[in-house]
């Protein structure tokens, strides 16, 4: 039996531990010690941690364990010491704001203005890059920058540009330490003069071709062509440009997020219109919303008629934040400045002796877990997957808040997830139909969806930018293009948290978590406008 939380009774199954055991004592030693004294002098000791016979646990606090609605995501602990704590406050779920920090300013108590600078400058390259990351001082960030790469000045001082030099016919940047020199232009802090000649001016970063732009009022966004990609067939990337300066959600918009989306379903909707034979002869300018609309349909009907067309999937995905470790660690994404990845997938990949086998994608295994389910329970599982969200009750059986909605409207719903992966975990579901079934992909998606997603998408980033999350990675489920199974189009968002960054038991699956979804989805609603 496919071992989900999705129940046709419309009930999420939630399994709970509440052991008692007994433990063989196998110790041959004691190491009675002080460990301290109180502020009477009294002396606090380890007894405790050395008993002379059988250890005896009764009633430990209850863990709940509750399988992801998607077997292949694992399964979630939800410790209720730890939980209980939360349900009574909601809002303290939350990451505290970051604190100003200044080298320069603390030092400069103690030490003659000349030589500020140069500490800051000479620290150990460990303690340099923390500065780097955690630094609010703009003038600190300037003097770091300076150290670890040549810039051309302009008559006032400010950066023009970076120094260059060519070496076997390439020429690069004169960068000494390139994970420094990142880690300070990835600051939010840094001054948008240096960040531009640093690392957003078109060509600092390399030759990608700009094959796309998105131009309205304030915002302004690149189409980048990843050629050599580590996806196969390559990628694209949509990236805010420097006159659309944007390192903090607060400072996305609706309209940033607009055209970072519209570049995607351009994209998408081009490559798939040539490789049917009827790409609009149109270059060097975007489609109108109105154009776009008309080719996607115009796709639709041309795969309803029969074209051979092979099973493409839309691959979308989104690392917001930056973070480097003091101890050489890149802890998320390669840049701060806010940009949106995506590329199609094919059906097929092709083996040295000409066999092929299936390519991979993430969607796919969701199409299995709905094919397993169906054979199972003779049910369809995002039907009841929205059931079964309309009639959650709380995890802990308590008479408290029990929604795991955050924000919906009449085509998606964003809400926790009864099981996370992240402990901040939130999924975007599309509710919405088309004449073939439930929209399970962009090329389903009518504008209107395609709207309520690209606003749901933003709220989910407010949401958790509200909280103090600052690294969000995003990824798409997608159905393949010509298949029909009742697969509902759905995105995850998985935030980072500072304690909880992964280890032995998320290698295996198993999240743990120290809150109840019905409260994390009671603290994001906090978070709406």
């Amino acid at each position: 039996m496919l071992n989900t939380s999705i129940r046709p009774d419309g009930r999420f199954r939630v399994g709970r531990h509440t052991p008692s055991y007994r433990v063989a004592n196998l110790r041959e030693r004691d190491l009675h010690c002080s460990l301290g004294q109180l502020a009477d002098g009294t002396e606090v000791a380890n007894v405790a941690n050395f008993p002379e016979s059988d250890v005896a646990v009764a009633k430990a606090r209850t863990i709940y364990e509750i399988p992801n609605p998607f077997p292949f995501r694992g399964c979630t602990y939800i410790d209720s010491g730890w939980a209980d704590a939360r349900a009574a406050d909601p809002g303290s779920i939350r990451i505290p704001p970051q604190q100003q920090v200044s080298l320069r300013e603390m030092i400069g108590q103690r030490c003659p203005d000349a030589a500020i600078q140069e500490i800051v400058t000479q620290l150990p390259l460990p303690l340099r890059y923390q500065l780097a990351v955690s630094s609010t001082d703009p003038v600190e960030l300037i003097w770091l920058a300076h150290s670890c790469c040549r810039f051309v000045l302009a008559a006032d001082g400010m950066p023009a540009g970076l120094r260059y030099w060519q070496s076997n016919g390439r020429t690069r940047p004169d960068i000494d330490d390139f994970e420094l020199f990142e880690t300070i232009a990835n600051n939010p802090h840094l001054p948008d003069s240096y960040k531009e000649a640093m690392v957003l001016r078109p060509g600092t970063q390399g030759n990608s071709e700009i094959v796309g732009d998105y131009c309205r009022g304030t915002t302004e966004i690149f189409e980048y062509l990843r050629g050599n990609s580590y996806i196969p067939w390559g990628h694209y990337a949509a990236n805010c440009a420097p006159a659309s300066i944007r390192y903090r959600i607060a400072d996305l918009s609706r309209e940033d997020m607009a055209g970072l989306r519209h570049l995607y379903y351009q994209r998408v909707f081009m490559v798939l219109a040539d490789k049917l034979g009827m790409a609009p002869e149109v270059r060097r300018r975007r489609l109108a919303a109105e154009e776009l609309e008309l080719l996607r349909q115009a796709i639709v009907e041309r795969l309803a008629s029969g074209a051979d067309l092979e099973a493409f999937a839309t691959l979308w995905g989104w690392n917001f934040g930056y973070d480097f470790s003091g101890s050489g660690y890149r802890l998320h994404a390669s840049h701060q400045m806010i940009h949106q990845q995506y590329a199609l997938v094919p059906q097929w990949v092709t083996e040295a002796d000409g066999d092929v086998f299936p390519a991979y994608c993430c969607g796919d295994l969701v199409a299995d877990v709905i094919a397993r389910y169906r054979q199972d329970y003779h049910s369809d599982f995002f039907n009841d997957y929205l059931v079964t969200l309309a009639n959650n009750t709380r995890t802990d059986g308590s008479a408290g808040t029990r929604s795991l909605v955050v924000w919906e409207d009449g085509r998606v719903v964003l809400f926790v997830p009864k099981a996370q992966v992240s402990q901040w975990e939130l999924q975007l579901l599309v509710k919405a139909d088309w004449a073939g079934g439930p929209v399970g992909n962009a090329v389903e998606a009518d504008a209107s969806v395609r709207d309520s997603l690209d606003l749901g998408i933003l709220t989910a980033q407010r949401v958790l930018a509200r909280l103090g999350a600052t690294m969000v990675t995003s990824i798409e489920y997608a159905k393949r293009l010509g298949t029909t199974n009742g697969q509902r189009l759905l995105y995850a968002f998985l935030p980072k948290l500072p304690w909880s960054m992964g280890a032995f038991s998320e290698a295996q699956g198993r999240f743990i978590l120290g809150h109840y979804p019905e409260d994390f989805a009671e603290a994001c609603r906090r978070q709406l406008d």
